[in-house]
């Protein structure tokens, strides 16, 4: 545990896609397209005009929703084969070129099925009521309802078709513009007292928590220059997306910028406001812990660049090896099932590990489909933070696993539910972790603990923050320059830490990598809700004992075939109460407590 980095190689798990196809020459895959092509055809002169009908019966509507959902899955494998090669080699012409064309025989494939929920959402509640309630359509009652709520929203076909066929040259060409810039761009980083090296994004981003302040202000220098190198292109890519949703939602006649997010989440407005502001509340927690780091690490204030700063100069190294050990231990005492679900990833050469030159930044789990298997992708720096990343990753392909038990219209839930398998996953392995470690080994480890958790919950509200009045004021006053982004940026996070951390001026430009505000608005919420979720539902499980593991897995295997409301039922949880999030609130406050309490009896030495 106490090897330094350097003499720790790099893990070169690379993940095995062979269950979508074998590369991008595969002849399978335009055999795919052309079958997917014919089977359309088929469904169209099958089911058209036939849906939004006073006639539609239960096994016709079951029959169209089967054969739609078949069809929906065996074009998504094509397009995930390709996102998931272009995510592990952005930086290559021919990937690229690839994931265009597979977005566009997507388009293709997606304008000749659209009538299909057109007509389920214009057909009157006097059909489709009785049919939904019908024990055939049982399986399916949640998909009708999540497509029925949509109807207000949608346009007539031949407009949908428009927006379907410009969308792979407007916003998706602008997402996959940020990928390739951000993830490609080569940071110049001047270690003191040494080389110039050219670094990733994610290796500079690693260095922010050395333990040397010198190396993490040379960090912050690197990724602030590289920033403003791009910032052109950002600033540029960034408003050209806000006006694109904006006139979307205009078309859609959506009343506010994140509405669209909401009803994706199956969320009330009124439930994603009360955890936003209970964490904007709650910013006291971020203030008083980091009033202790700053003791802790001798320092008369704090800034952007000692956040993250460990607390100790021999922070902990973890190879792959061990990190797989502790993971998998650590999900086997809570549940077997979930340790042989997870060991599968490795046996199976699931997880794409290795840090390269090209590879985008950040870490996720893809579902795929539930007749193939997820994937983890992350960049393993054999930090302790990895760890905790892995087991994240982990816990979502856990739940991906054990929710192929459900058809594909049923298989992913909602992103705020999305986060609770993988969050619960990182409080595994915490207590895991802590009760094996020393007294200062367990001080260093609430701190990233606490840190992540703010980093989850509170820093993800300021985000969304961020997002809410970015939409606005590009929708009031036209395009924002890159000071403009900056400050809004800075208000919101530097509220997030009151007195007890400066962020510079740097900080400022460091809004323009995040990855969520381009590819998935409104995104960043799912957090907030996930871990605070989690917080409150770890300690109704230690509370209940080896018999909540049971109902754990249960409600993994359900997958998104109920509401989230309907979901957390299953295990007792009203996600209206504002009782129970502040649940989450109190764990956290027990877990600076107990920091704090460390700290009191000497643990840092």
């Amino acid at each position: 545990m106490s090897a330094t980095a350097e003499a720790i190689p790099p893990p070169t798990a690379r993940w095995d896609l062979s269950a979508l196809f074998s590369g991008i020459d595969d002849p399978k895959i335009d055999t795919a397209w052309e079958r997917l092509k014919a089977r359309a055809a088929a469904f169209d002169s099958a089911y058209r005009g036939k849906i939004d009908s006073p006639d539609l019966s239960a096994d016709l509507l079951l029959s169209a929703i089967r054969d739609a959902e078949e069809i929906s899955a065996e074009a998504s494998k094509p397009v995930n084969f390709a996102h998931l090669l272009f995510a592990a080699n952005t930086g290559d012409p021919a990937v690229g070129a690839f994931m265009a064309k597979q977005m566009e025989k997507a388009s293709e494939l997606s304008v000749k099925l659209m009538f299909f929920e057109l007509e389920l959402q214009a057909a009157p509640d006097s059909v489709i009521g009785p049919l939904a309630a019908s024990e055939d359509l049982a399986p399916y009652r949640h998909y009708i309802s999540v497509a029925r709520s949509l109807s207000p929203y949608r346009l007539n076909e031949d407009q949908e078709v428009i927006l379907e066929e410009v969308a792979n040259t407007g916003a998706r060409a602008w997402v996959r513009l940020f990928e390739e810039v951000v993830s490609n761009h080569g940071f110049r980083f001047a270690r003191p007292g040494g080389e110039t090296e050219t670094l990733s994004q994610q290796e500079v981003l690693a260095l922010l928590r050395d333990p040397d302040r010198a190396v993490r202000q040379a960090a912050a220098d690197a990724f602030t220059e590289g920033l403003k190198a791009m910032e052109r292109v950002l600033v540029f890519t960034y408003n050209n997306l806000l006006q694109d949703k904006a006139v979307e939602d205009r078309l859609r006649t959506f009343e506010y910028p994140e509405q669209s997010r909401h009803l994706a989440n199956e969320l009330e407005r009124s439930s994603v406001d009360l955890v936003v502001r209970l964490c904007r509340e709650n910013y006291g927690l971020v203030e008083r812990f980091y009033a202790v780091k700053r003791k802790l690490l001798g320092l008369e204030k704090l800034t952007h660049v000692d956040r993250y700063a460990p607390l100790f100069e021999a922070e902990r190294k973890v190879a792959y090896d061990e990190g797989k050990a502790i993971v998998l231990s650590a999900f086997g005492r809570f549940s077997q099932t979930l340790e042989a679900r997870a060991r599968e990833f490795f046996d199976a050469e699931w997880i794409d590990a290795e840090p390269r030159a090209g590879k985008r930044g950040g870490a996720f789990c893809s579902y795929n489909t539930p007749d193939t298997h997820p994937v983890v992708f992350m960049s393993y720096l054999n930090k302790t933070d990895d760890v905790m990343t892995l087991a994240h990753e982990l816990g979502h392909g856990v739940h991906a696993s054990l929710s192929r038990a459900q058809t594909y219209f049923n298989f992913h839930g909602t992103l705020p539910l999305a986060e609770l398998a993988s969050t619960f996953g990182e409080m595994l392995v915490f207590e895991s972790l802590v009760a094996e470690a020393s007294p200062r080994e367990k001080l260093a480890l609430y701190a990233e603990k606490i840190e992540g958790i703010f980093a989850t919950v509170f820093r993800q509200a300021a985000m969304y923050r961020f997002e809410q009045r970015c939409h606005a004021k590009r929708r009031a006053e036209g395009e924002l320059t890159a000071e403009e982004f900056g400050a809004i940026w800075h208000e919101e996070l530097q509220a997030m830490f009151g007195a007890s951390v400066e962020l510079g001026e740097q900080h400022r430009a460091w809004w323009s990598y995040v990855s969520h505000f381009v590819a998935v608005p409104f995104y960043v919420y799912a957090y907030s809700f996930g871990e605070l979720l989690v917080l409150s539902l770890y300690q109704l499980a230690k509370a209940e004992g080896p018999a909540f593991a049971a109902k754990y897995e249960a409600l993994l295997r359900l997958g998104g075939s109920r509401s989230p409301q309907e979901l957390m039922a299953t295990v007792g949880v009203d996600l209206n109460s504002e009782a129970f999030w502040l649940g989450g609130f109190r764990a956290m406050e027990k877990l600076v407590a107990e920091f704090e309490g460390l700290v009191r009896a000497g643990a840092a030495g």
